[in-house]
């Protein structure tokens, strides 16, 4: 950096200015094509299936795989960002998914796809986690609820690009073609964020003359090991984690694996039948996730009640849904995609407390511990339904009684996220009082 420039203080901005919102563009660029590589495969499970010759227990591992390297990561990639910066590990982030896309595209055998997929949960690690730490130091808190969940919504039209345009080109080009693109275009949107984003904004300073007075430095960086203590000794941080868990459950165990089976296999709906219906998903995702951040902002502390009472909203529905001993038909499966497109953005509510009372040197650590969650769980969820297709499986045809039996391991991990929230709030009253535990030493 020239000598005629100094880095402005981390405090936020007082308000939303035009250079912000391109930085913010950006980084959304780059979510959405994460969000683009994290579902990709989810409408491709049963060309998966064919493709490397396998039975519902293995294909289930491609996305256990990449959703366990992701959500492993979130620590140590929330480290890495708070010290290196977002702009740099948005980057190499598509990059990396890029080139495990690629991969993917080109081989046939399982245990490269295995590899290719290793690589697209670590590129997609770093990108959710870039964003939220750019957003406090680029808008006024205030903002940042609503621009977080913004961000969310505006990720999940990386969904409609898998459900709509990957899945035709998926099956007028074949399975090479369509991820070799794909990857293509996401390591190309690397290049995005190293252009247009920064890290924090700028402040020109005539050469030589103080620093002005609201200027600071950034804030000491605390070690590793004292950061990893700082976040998983707050209880704010393992509420977020839980809260993240039980709204995001639903929604990654039937987008990222098991949604286009069921509905195909098990209900016999159509491909464009099965694309619109996640369009649909999408679509009341974008809508709620304003109001979402409106209601984050007004509610404050109180906001883990909302979320909690929320998360029953989908248990429930696909409760209803799997009841019936028929397979259900369009209307139903759209209710609930409506139903979880509303209640999903609520798992960053979470993050909107995490950002109001960590202190910024370890924001992006204690987000990544957040955002473990939901991961997590779908990760366990998913592979556990693909076992139990495969118990109750005696067709091969995997039909809607099977997937009724199967989805009983999604209500086993949602009800252990139930007790760990609450397990996690009964912590968190006196553990208030450990807030912002940096500025208080």
């Amino acid at each position: 950096m020239s000598n005629n420039f100094q880095a402005a203080s981390p405090n936020p901005r007082e308000k939303v200015t035009g250079r912000a919102l391109i930085v913010w563009i950006a980084a959304v660029l780059v979510y959405i094509a994460a969000i683009t590589s994290r579902t990709s495969f989810g409408v491709a499970g049963v060309d998966a299936i064919e493709r490397f010759q396998v039975d519902a227990t293995r294909i289930a591992v491609f996305t256990s795989v990449q959703v366990g390297v992701y959500a492993l990561a979130q620590i140590p990639m929330g480290m890495a960002i708070d010290k290196f910066g977002p702009r740099k590990l948005l980057a190499i982030g598509a990059l990396v998914m890029g080139t495990g896309q690629i991969v993917l595209g080109l081989t046939d055998v399982y245990g490269v796809a295995i590899f290719a997929r290793v690589l697209i949960g670590a590129g997609d690690a770093s990108v959710f986690l870039s964003v939220m730490r750019l957003l406090p130091f680029w808008f006024p808190l205030r903002k940042t609820p609503l621009f977080g969940q913004l961000t969310s919504a505006l990720g999940q039209l990386g969904q409609v690009l898998s459900a709509v345009p990957f899945m035709a080109m998926l099956g007028a080009q074949g399975w090479t073609t369509s991820f070799v693109t794909l990857g293509s275009a996401v390591a190309l949107i690397a290049f995005a964020a190293l252009i247009a984003v920064r890290d924090a904004p700028e402040q020109r300073v005539k050469k030589g003359a103080a620093m002005p007075p609201e200027t600071s430095a950034t804030p000491v960086q605390p070690s590793p090991g004292t950061s990893l203590k700082l976040i998983i000794q707050n209880p704010t941080c393992w509420q977020g984690f839980f809260i993240h868990y039980l709204l995001m459950l639903w929604q990654n165990v039937f987008t990222m694996m098991w949604g286009v089976p069921l509905m195909t296999l098990g209900m016999g709906l159509s491909v464009t039948e099965v694309g619109l219906i996640l369009s649909i998903n999408t679509l009341f995702a974008v809508i709620a996730g304003p109001f979402v951040g409106v209601i984050s902002a007004r509610t404050g502390h109180r906001r883990d009640v909302v979320a909690i009472l929320m998360a029953f909203v989908p248990a429930i529905a696909w409760f209803v849904f799997l009841s019936s001993e028929e397979p259900r038909g369009l209307i139903a499966i759209v209710i609930i995609n409506i139903i979880q497109g509303l209640t999903t953005p609520m798992s960053g509510y979470g993050f909107d407390t995490i950002r109001e009372r960590l202190d910024r040197s370890i924001l992006a650590a204690g987000t990544g511990l957040a955002n473990m969650g939901g991961f997590l769980a779908s990760m366990a969820a998913a592979q556990l339904v693909g076992v139990l297709l495969d118990v109750v499986d005696t067709d091969g045809g995997y039909d809607w009684a099977d997937f009724r039996i199967a989805y009983a391991a999604v209500f086993l991990i949602w009800a252990i996220g139930v007790a760990g929230f609450f397990i996690a709030r009964l912590k968190g009253g006196p553990g208030r009082r450990m807030v912002e535990q940096l500025r208080n030493r």
